[in-house]
């Protein structure tokens, strides 16, 4: 559980979650599963692993559920196509490497305003 605390907030915490709308996060051993809403890079689901080199190994993939044809009664296998792999990734780079591939922002772009600088407003 600790590994997989530890990937979030690399990734940005709960930032990132309200900012993607990443759900359905599991913990399993040394990896971060989550499930995407749409994106540019099509995946659906994305695995975080971390590796014995302490660098984390990124699973973009779109997962698609076997499905029972309710006329032959035949069942349609669970297909698992690949969209990005890139191992070697250390914990910085983890938010560059999200955002480049789904093309979705892990933190507010307003992060300026919230750190002290002065918000300027003007009527017309």
């Amino acid at each position: 559980m600790k590994v997989a605390d530890t990937i979030l907030e690399q990734l940005g915490g709960n930032k990132f979650l309200a900012m993607t709308g990443a759900k359905n996060l599991l913990a399993d051993g040394n990896t971060l599963r989550m499930t995407l809403p749409k994106n540019y890079s099509r995946a659906n689901r994305l695995w975080i692993t971390l590796n014995g080199d302490d660098t984390y190994t990124m699973d973009f993939f779109r997962f698609t559920a076997g499905q029972l044809n309710r006329r032959t009664y035949q069942f349609t296998a669970d297909k698992k196509e690949s969209v990005k792999v890139v191992k070697g990734v250390y914990c910085d780079m983890l938010q560059e490497i999200f955002t480049a591939t789904t093309g979705m922002n892990t933190s507010s772009p307003y992060r300026k305003y919230a750190q002290g600088f002065p918000i300027r407003t003007t009527r017309l």
